[in-house]
């Protein structure tokens, strides 16, 4: 409004000069420059209906149910080829997986005894030596900090697969310590390991050895040690690692730990005793994964149908076909994704709530239930929660945007209608005209009725033009 203010002053804005009048700018480019940004605002309405139909799902009846079905069907196939450690037949697999990559990974750095799995996990063993192995079994962890060969890897920050543990076992095998977290505290064992030393000539050679160490020897880890009987205690998983990262970070930075921390960090140890590993959550990963595969390929093949079915032989293109199939980045395959996850979360929720209700003989059993939570689920369902929320303030965003640019269209509209206004009743030719004509002493005839003429146009009351000589005597001699 303020700029459509300053324009309209300099349109009214227009001196006497000894030549005739003479306009700062003059309704015609005023015209030109409203039509302009009018033209302007028309597009960026375009633009914003265009971002808020992408924004909103497209999704009919057929989407929502084979989204909801899709997530039904993992959700049952959760319920019983995963379930727990322990009795989990997606886990048998996964287990045997992890095996086999162990022994890939053992030919890479040169075990040639092809024998079986244990082999190969005692070569990684004493080729990534490191001093932080403490195991709890006849050592001084088993007496300071309860340390067992069962909770080892999940106690000693060096064993986690994150950033945090990285830091730790670099850290460790430079100051040959160790670090464990125990009940909310964060214990460092000193000389830790006397025979180790870690190689290198230099700070970044050991640096690199120090990283080779620790990737190598999470690798002899994740599926057991050598000398476990049974299915072995592996790595705790990034998510399950992150509960002892927070209380290090706590503790690094003088923030009490509370008993929450404690309860939590005490509760991961129970699971992980129990299995519930990087290989068992590898294992929980695969109905989620399957269910979002399933979605994206259905929504590709509806819309591949509607394609060949709905566009001339003549029209089609690999570009437009991809256009209109492309399951990734859209919203109507993501909302399919929000409701396939969030059925997928009913269903996997509802068990484990059953199972720990019924289990514990009237008594509701946590761990049992959360055992049975599939956290790579809950967590997809949550990113996807997180992009509707995303997507919903964008498009309310746009949408008073749209809504403002609307209001603007009016007011340029009403501003243009007003200068076309203006332009037909203050013609400047005309007014240039009539300085020429009033020079011209015989021309005065027709400069006066050019007078009559505009003062009819400015909407002069009849009674106030002079429109003869009578008329101007009265006026100057001061009357009627």
């Amino acid at each position: 409004m303020e700029k459509l203010q300053k324009e309209a002053r300099i349109i009214y804005d227009f001196d006497f000069t000894e030549s005739g009048f003479e306009f700062t700018s003059n309704i015609s480019s005023a015209l030109v420059e409203a039509n302009f940004d009018l033209e302007e605002i028309e597009n960026e309405i375009e633009e914003n209906l265009e971002m808020i139909k992408k924004l909103t799902p497209q999704c009919d009846k057929t989407d929502y149910i084979l989204a909801a079905s899709s997530g039904a069907l993992c959700g049952i196939m959760d319920i019983f080829l995963v379930g727990k450690p322990g009795q989990s037949p997606l886990g048998n697999i996964t287990d045997k997986w992890f095996d086999n990559r162990v022994k890939d990974f053992a030919k890479l750095c040169g075990w040639k005894d092809n024998k079986d799995f244990s082999s190969a996990v005692r070569f990684l063993e004493k080729k990534f030596k490191i001093p932080y192995d403490q195991r709890g079994a006849g050592d001084a962890g088993s007496i300071i900090f309860d340390l067992k060969p069962g909770n080892h890897h999940f106690k000693s920050l060096a064993h986690n697969p994150t950033l945090m543990g990285l830091f730790f076992s670099i850290l460790d095998q430079f100051t040959n310590t160790s670090h464990f977290v125990s009940n909310g505290e964060l214990i460092s064992l000193q000389r830790a390991d006397d025979s180790f030393e870690l190689r290198g000539n230099n700070i970044p050679s050991k640096i690199f050895c120090g990283i080779a160490n620790w990737f190598g020897h999470i690798m002899s880890d994740v599926a057991g040690a050598s000398n476990s009987k049974g299915r072995g205690a592996g790595i705790p998983s990034p998510i399950m690692a992150w509960i002892n990262d927070i209380i290090v970070l706590k503790r690094k930075l003088h923030i009490p730990v509370s008993e929450f921390d404690r309860t939590v960090s005490e509760f991961a140890v129970q699971m992980f005793n129990q299995g519930y590993d990087v290989r068992f959550q590898t294992s929980q990963a695969i109905p989620v994964l399957v269910n979002e595969m399933v979605v994206r390929l259905m929504y590709s093949v509806r819309r591949l149908i509607k394609y060949y079915s709905t566009t001339k032989k003549e029209e089609r293109s690999y570009s437009l076909l991809w256009m209109e199939c492309e399951p990734f980045s859209n919203a109507t395959v993501k909302r399919m994704l929000t409701v396939a996850h969030g059925t997928f979360c009913m269903i996997d929720v509802g068990d484990a709530v059953i199972r720990g209700a019924t289990s514990g003989k009237g008594a509701f059993v946590p761990i049992e239930c959360v055992m049975r939570l599939n956290i790579i689920g809950i967590g997809r369902f949550s990113i996807s929660l997180y992009g509707e929320a995303k997507r919903a303030v964008e498009k309310n965003d746009i949408k008073n945007k749209t809504y403002f640019l609307q209001r603007k269209r009016v007011i340029v509209n009403n501003y243009i209608e007003g200068l076309e206004y203006l332009s037909n009743m203050y013609d400047d030719k005309d007014l240039l005209a009539f300085v020429d004509d009033f020079r011209n002493s015989d021309m005065y005839k027709e400069a006066f009725e050019k007078t009559i003429l505009l003062a009819e146009k400015r909407n002069v009351p009849n009674g106030n033009i002079l429109r003869n000589k009578t008329d101007i005597d009265n006026y100057f001699k001061g009357g009627n």
